[in-house]
């Protein structure tokens, strides 16, 4: 499975998630409305990753630690939002609770619940 293919069906899997193309790059929503995760595909930079909602403070922690493998996103990092490389090795484990926190960042209660009940 592609980089792509893998970050589409983590997504996916989650409650109302779907998927279109935003500012040329394929993109996840919650009910069709709010953005959680965005694939970046070499878009402002010469790197493949995602951009995607983050905790409070989450995104400051990782980038200091860890600035091989995560980045302050252009337009939405200053919203606290991760960026998340994928042309170095990832730690899928890892990378799948990231996307179930940027869910948990955007969704609304309802939503939150029906995750938490699977």
């Amino acid at each position: 499975m592609d980089v792509l293919e893998r970050v589409r069906s983590l997504c996916l899997e989650l409650p109302e998630v779907t998927e279109r193309l935003s500012h040329g790059e394929p993109t996840w929503f919650i009910r069709d409305k709010k953005t959680f995760v965005m694939y970046a595909n070499q878009h402002h930079d010469d790197r493949l990753g995602v951009w995607m909602a983050a905790l409070p403070g989450l995104q400051e922690s990782l980038v200091a630690d860890d600035p091989e493998h995560f980045y302050r996103p252009p337009y939405v990092g200053h919203r606290g939002w991760l960026g998340v490389y994928l042309d170095v090795d990832v730690d899928w484990g890892h990378f799948e609770d990231l996307v179930e926190g940027a869910y948990r960042q955007i969704a609304p209660k309802t939503l939150i619940a029906r995750l938490d009940e699977s």
